[in-house]
């Protein structure tokens, strides 16, 4: 594992330290995307059944149960404890047609033609793309607390992060190749863009994420 490996593993799960402590400390999921939320949680449970049929290391088995464990404490924070402070008229984004894309896109171009190869690029695709009900949710209400726009920022950091580590390996590794991985990174990185600039030219500055009118 190299270095921008780490620190990318590092963001992600500060991204997520982050949400649950926002929904703790507020005792509010208001601005927070429950769909995306849920679209996390299918990404982790089809990624890692893996976990349950073989060890890799100490390391891996840890982050993967994490995530799992993790998405769905969130998942059950937003529906059942927090469920009063949840807009879902503002959470309308028809999630229906991103898993049907990454369904189909999983089935015409996985990794290989096994069951958990399919499903593991099922869940690449949709991880490229789980994020737009939030971002969604951000327009239409046009701004975002910074507690919110830090955790969206570590989680477009952790992906931008991989895009240096699959650079690094690609010229520090003989035949490394992932190519589902680095499309569906790089399409991931880019859907974060008017965020990042955003983010950087108002939450860094002191001021609060708000959209130009």
């Amino acid at each position: 594992m190299n270095i921008f490996r780490l620190a990318g593993d590092l963001l992600h799960l500060g991204s997520i330290f982050i949400l649950i402590a926002r929904l703790q400390q507020t005792k509010s999921c208001a601005g927070i995307s429950l769909k995306t939320q849920c679209l996390y949680l299918l990404v982790f449970i089809t990624r890692y059944l893996d976990m349950f049929l073989g060890f890799v290391s100490v390391y891996n088995t840890l982050m993967k149960a994490f995530f799992l464990a993790s998405a769905g404490y969130i998942v059950y924070l937003m529906r059942a404890p927090l469920k009063a402070s949840y807009d879902k008229a503002l959470d309308s984004f028809r999630v229906e047609f991103l898993i049907a894309g990454a369904a189909v896109f999983a089935l015409v171009f996985p990794h290989k033609y096994t069951v958990l190869e399919i499903l593991w690029s099922f869940s690449i695709y949709l991880e490229a793309v789980a994020i737009m009900p939030q971002l969604f949710q951000m327009t239409r209400t046009g701004e975002a607390d910074n507690i919110t726009s830090h955790y969206v920022f570590a989680l477009g950091g952790y992906r931008a992060l991989y895009i240096v580590n699959w650079v690094y390996r690609f010229y520090s590794e003989d035949d490394y190749a992932d190519y589902i991985a680095w499309v569906a990174g790089v399409v991931q990185t880019a859907l974060f863009g008017d965020f990042f600039y955003i983010y950087f030219t108002r939450v860094l500055k002191g001021k609060t994420f708000k959209l130009p009118v």
